[in-house]
């Protein structure tokens, strides 16, 4: 927990905060901060009992009084973290403790997936030095259902909850279409602020990469958003029906992918109709146990 100490020259603390403002006061404390809040989370209200503004009054192990963090900003943090991530909701509560290789009914789809499971766990042994280093993963399959997506959103999600990244989550189609909006004269982003933002998340997952029909424009506008993550060393973690020399990019964004993320292929295996089938098959009995 984050403490930070008030230097006051000849003046304690009550004649200090007599002199200023309290709301002040905490701003200060803020701007000292190692970290910044975005003008959206600054409008977000924490409510507490125990402080004020996400600060309450402390004295340390010398009797000094201090501004402290509280417990309820680690809070809100996460909530920004999780709002920031924009996570579908059929995924958010994935885990990797809790991705399931049981699902996959083929023999070599079962060795191929714990092959992919054993990276994944390699990958994160290493995590520090792989987000120091921008190293992501591609995870491909010719079959649709899969599973990509599920690892990745578990992933993502791993990031968030364990190691306090922000993580953002998108579909292919869904960057373009976004781009697409900000050309509008009504649009509340401009163009140049969207690709900025995609650039600069610490990791981006792109979900159904190379699925949306390639124009020369979206050739351009991909190679700005890769090549601005591969110099900055940003992680960048994709999906994808096909493998990084099969996507329907040009040459420029090829070199990029190969350069930024490790390919891992995933099984030929559909495992959508058969989860499904087990959802129906727990629902069918919780509501059959709850007539007994």
């Amino acid at each position: 927990m984050a403490i930070i100490r008030i230097e006051v020259e000849k003046m304690n603390l009550d004649k200090y905060l007599e002199k200023m403002n309290l709301d002040k006061y905490l701003e200060e404390m803020r701007k000292k901060r190692s970290w910044t809040l975005s003008r959206k989370e600054e409008r977000e209200e924490v409510e507490c009992d125990k402080c004020k503004n996400g600060w309450i009054i402390a004295r340390d192990s010398r009797g000094y009084e201090v501004a402290k963090e509280c417990e309820c900003m680690k809070m809100r943090r996460m909530k920004n973290l999780l709002k920031f991530a924009n996570i579908p909701d059929a995924f958010k509560d994935m885990r990797l403790e809790t991705f399931r290789v049981d699902v996959y009914k083929d023999r070599k789809s079962k060795e191929d997936i714990k092959i992919v499971v054993d990276i994944v766990k390699e990958y994160f042994k290493i995590i520090e030095k792989n987000l120091e280093n921008g190293q992501g993963l591609y995870f491909y399959s010719e079959t649709k259902g899969s599973g990509k997506t599920r690892l990745a959103a578990s992933i993502a999600n791993e990031l968030i909850h364990k190691h306090n990244i922000h993580v953002k989550f998108a579909v292919s189609t869904q960057i373009i279409n976004e781009i697409k909006r900000t050309w509008d004269r009504e649009s509340e982003y401009t163009e140049s602020k969207l690709l900025d933002a995609l650039s600069a998340a610490k990791v981006l997952v792109i979900d159904d990469f190379g699925t949306e029909q390639v124009k020369g424009w979206i050739n351009d506008k991909y190679y700005s958003i890769l090549n601005e993550r591969y110099i900055n060393k940003k992680v960048t973690i994709f999906t994808s029906n096909c493998s990084i020399k099969g996507l329907p990019y040009n040459d420029r964004i090829i070199n990029r992918v190969e350069e930024m993320a490790h390919p891992v292929p995933f099984p030929n295996e559909s495992i959508r109709s058969y989860i499904a089938e087990q959802k129906n098959n727990e629902m069918i009995n919780r509501i059959v146990g709850g007539k007994e």
